[in-house]
């Protein structure tokens, strides 16, 4: 049976957090929530971490895009 490794991530600071910007990969514009630095490893002897920023568009729901994707409005 194949474990599943824990996914850990940690908070980030930004100047467009809370502001108004648009993700260049969607369209979508909204607010800047969060950007996290999250591991994506797969396996637990390899680390590998990608920064995602989290977007809230105007239906409430939020989506996650590369850091470098935003931009601001």
């Amino acid at each position: 049976m194949h474990e599943a490794v824990p996914r850990l991530f940690e908070d980030v600071s930004h100047a467009l957090l809370h502001k108004r910007v648009r993700d260049i990969a969607s369209g979508v514009e909204g607010e800047l929530m969060a950007v996290v630095r999250e591991d994506v490893s797969d396996t637990p002897v390899r680390e590998r971490w990608v920064r995602l920023a989290y977007v809230r568009g105007p239906s409430g729901r939020e989506i996650s895009t590369a850091v470098a994707n935003i931009e601001a409005v």
